[in-house]
């Protein structure tokens, strides 16, 4: 073998080296349902909805909100709120560290983040949970930002919306972590009495103490195409009850099926949705401008004389619904079949 033969085939193996360094990380995204690997800028593009099977990828709480909220006027709320180790928990390792190395990974504090913003030009308050902190799960900084993020919305009467994501009440915090369930069940009871709207996004997955409180305590239901829903994982009830699971359950469209959801709606929908049923559920009529609507309208004598018939006439009261169940038959009726009807 001559000298040329040894250094071609090393060159070859650098070159090579150096075109799969060349291509910068972060650029691919696996969908985790059908595998295929998509250039993260075009997925982006489609709200983070895998555009070969419509699997819905799950979203980070900073970017979720980033997406949900006008791009005007966000203001995160209680940013400065961190997590302590009360308990001095230590499992197979000390919880002080493992909240260390999650505040590392996700650069966010704890699991939940809040803001102050508006939507489609109407004002509310969103928070969304951060699943990549320890599984979003619900300690006692989760619950304080969330009964702040509450008493904010009571205060100023906006909405609130909640886009949960969690695998339950965080165990290393123990009865301060049960107690959040309460604490903020109670700070959503002072919003219903006050008639402040409040919607819950169920979004893939939710577990535990968050779905058994917070998290399906809506005056509307709302979840995500295909998210897993429950209190106890698939697994873990077969186990006990010893049986095989129906196909899909657990997932958004088998709670929708059973009743234990309102709705589902696309991502590529949602924030236009929620704009129509928060302007509903407020009272507010939606006002669509457009060329053929910007002149005011001419009074004549003719419109004059038919608004008179109609204060004299009689006045036929119909008893009075309530906004959220105005704003589910109109869109059951709308979504549905013609020919079909929904059981609930």
């Amino acid at each position: 073998m001559s000298w040329l033969d040894k250094i071609v085939p090393s060159m070859s193996r650098i070159q090579r080296k150096d075109r799969r360094t060349s291509i910068p990380d972060g650029l691919w995204r696996k969908c985790p349902k059908c595998e295929a690997v998509q250039y993260l800028p075009e997925l982006t593009k489609h709200d983070n909805v895998c555009p070969k099977c419509d699997h819905h990828l799950r979203l980070t709480a900073r970017a979720r909100l980033s997406w949900f909220l006008d791009s005007e006027g966000r203001e995160e709320i209680a940013a400065d709120l961190e997590p302590v180790d009360r308990l001095k928990f230590r499992d197979s390792k000390k919880y002080k560290d493992r909240l260390s190395a999650a505040q590392k990974q996700t650069e966010e504090k704890d699991a939940l983040i809040a803001m102050r913003g508006s939507l489609e030009g109407q004002p509310l308050i969103a928070v969304a949970f951060e699943f990549g902190f320890m599984g979003g799960s619900m300690g006692a900084i989760v619950g304080e930002k969330f009964v702040r993020a509450a008493e904010l919305a009571l205060a100023e009467n906006v909405p609130l919306v909640c886009f949960a994501a969690s695998g339950g009440a965080r165990m290393q915090e123990a009865l301060f972590s049960l107690m959040q369930m309460a604490k903020t069940a109670a700070a959503l009871e002072k919003l219903k009495q006050a008639g402040v709207p409040y919607i819950s996004v169920l979004t893939d997955p939710v577990f535990g103490g968050v779905s058994a409180s917070l998290a399906m305590l809506g005056d509307l239901n709302v979840a995500e195409p295909n998210a897993l829903i429950g209190f106890a994982g698939p697994r873990v009830i077969e186990q006990t009850v010893r049986e095989k699971l129906p196909e899909g359950f657990q997932r958004s469209e088998f709670l929708l099926e059973h009743g234990a959801v309102d709705m589902i709606i696309h991502r590529r929908d949602m924030r236009e949705r929620l704009s129509s049923i928060l302007l509903k559920l407020q009272g507010m009529p939606m006002v669509k401008v457009d060329e053929a609507a910007t002149e005011a309208p001419q009074v004549t004598e003719e419109s004059v004389a038919a608004a008179a018939d109609v204060v004299e006439g009689d006045v036929v009261k119909e008893e009075p619904r309530s906004a959220v169940e105005s704003v589910l038959d109109e869109t059951f009726s709308s979504e549905q079949p013609k020919g079909e009807r929904r059981d609930g």
